[in-house]
């Protein structure tokens, strides 16, 4: 989205950022502009393409060129190999389509000359469309037309997270919000009228208001911005929205409802224990997801103390990036784990060398950096990285969690808990944080795996007729709005 956002002040990156080693690196992307949510279906449009791109380009340049500024480790720098990097999206026209651009940019095409092979006759083979390269998408069958629904929580089909979210729109904010901003949106009515009748333009529908309105701003050369969309007007909707969206993919005290950023937790550390565990031969990991995954990930992580922009929606393929490095000056052998450390970057909207990642500390500390074992620590006491755990946490009991549910651990029982409806927690087993001092097991693997194949993204409210659901074994990507 291009609603601005303020520029995040934050500290810059250390130089002795250039002596260091990156091992390995997590990127979490939103997709890049597409049509209306409330105009099914969505499709990623030519500017949106162009900005996965333009952000694929970038990491590229950061990571994987032979002049990489931060260059991973070992990682090829012309022909892709697959070994090294996985991608994942779901099965949704906008996060598939955005993935597949992300990844063009990622590792372009090479040309007649690596393009190309020898037979064995010595007949010569070119790759089509000049050495385009082909990668792997993994595709989660849970978050299907994600971006054609209209709810953040819709697609994780976590009981809990349900209700918890539902409760904000029992609480005295929701209610104030709710009548004050009326007359505002009944002022809208000229602009939205083809799509939201008089009882559906309120805050109950604050985001898709403000979505169908942005994409207005972006694309519908015929709407008067002097009387009609004015940017304070299109700013007013973008501040209502923030709000409305936030408070169903995040509240401290009740930790559930930030289902999606728990699970992604998981995953980050399951990818990046990967890493380690394989010395390096796992390098890169490249998903891509909703808004909704980054606004409960960012509640989770503290990341609101840092800047109170981190409440908002992300715009547009907005990144945060997970690097994970050791002060070394070289990768071999592989470092051990104490000297191993991740560090945070974060960009809004479509990043470039004009416009790059800024690091933020996170979990409410000070260091834009940190031991490989206290981030495991940090990350370990929220996240959700087992199928037994998710559907504890959730309360499920049917479906995918009929098997488990009779041997379900109490949350709060101890450090394999896992995350209560209500309460904070237990979150991944303290297994997956075993790579501190080389004690990982192959369980911790497994264990985040199974998670990846269960379920992530926020389902809290089902509004009219813009639900969408998903099944229980969802996989590694976060599904939401």
């Amino acid at each position: 989205m291009y609603s601005p956002w303020l520029l995040l002040v934050a500290v810059t990156l250390p130089l002795s950022e250039a002596a260091q080693t990156i091992l390995g690196v997590y990127i979490f992307s939103r997709h890049g502009d597409r049509t209306a949510k409330s105009t099914p279906p969505a499709n990623l449009t030519d500017l949106g393409y162009q900005e996965v791109f333009t952000s694929g380009t970038y990491f590229r340049d950061r990571y994987i060129s032979s002049n990489a500024s931060s260059k991973i480790a070992g990682i090829n720098t012309d022909l892709v190999k697959l070994s090294q990097i996985t991608a994942s999206a779901p099965l949704d026209n906008v996060l598939m389509s955005s993935t597949q651009g992300f990844l063009q940019g990622l590792y372009p095409p090479v040309g007649t000359t690596l393009g190309s092979s020898i037979l064995r006759n010595n007949t010569v083979v070119q790759a089509p469309l000049n050495g385009y390269q082909l990668i792997p998408i993994e595709t989660v069958t849970s978050g299907t037309g994600s971006e054609d629904s209209a709810w953040l929580q819709g697609s994780s089909n976590c009981a809990n997270a349900e209700i918890s979210s539902n409760e904000y729109f029992t609480t005295p904010e929701y209610m104030s919000l709710s009548n004050s901003s009326m007359d505002f949106y009944t002022s809208l009515t000229p602009m939205i009228n083809g799509t939201f009748n008089n009882s559906q333009s309120n805050y109950y529908n604050a985001y898709l208001i403000f979505d169908l309105l942005n994409v207005a701003s972006i694309h519908n050369a015929t709407i008067n911005s002097s009387t009609l969309l004015t940017p304070t007007t299109l700013s007013q909707t973008r501040t209502l929205a923030d709000t409305h969206e936030w408070n169903l993919a995040y509240n401290s005290s009740s930790p559930i409802r930030a289902i999606t950023g728990a699970t992604l937790a998981a995953q980050v550390l399951q990818a990046l224990n990967t890493t380690i565990t394989s010395a390096g031969k796992s390098k890169l990991n490249v998903q891509f997801g909703a808004y909704g995954g980054f606004q409960s990930f960012f509640g989770l992580a503290q990341l609101p103390q840092q800047n109170s922009d981190f409440y908002g929606v992300p715009d547009y393929a907005s990144t945060m990036t997970f690097e994970l490095f050791t002060n070394a000056s070289t990768a071999e052998p592989f470092p051990a784990v104490e000297d191993i450390s991740v560090r945070f970057l974060w960009h809004n909207g479509t990043t470039s060398d004009l416009s790059t990642p800024v690091a933020y500390p996170l979990f409410g500390q000070q260091a834009l950096s940190l031991p490989w074992t206290t981030f495991a620590d940090q990350m370990n006491a929220f996240a959700i990285g087992s199928q037994q755990q998710w559907c504890s946490a959730c309360g499920n009991t049917t479906g995918i969690c009929a098997s488990s549910a009779p041997a379900s651990p109490s949350p709060g029982s101890g450090s394999t808990s896992s995350a209560s409806a209500s309460g904070g927690g237990g979150g991944v087993s303290k297994a997956v944080a075993g790579v501190i001092g080389a004690m990982v097991t192959l369980a911790v693997v497994l264990g985040a795996e199974a998670l990846i194949m269960l379920a992530a993204g926020l389902r809290v409210v089902r509004k009219a007729a813009l639900g969408g659901g998903q099944n229980g074994s969802a996989a590694a990507a976060l599904t939401k709005a």
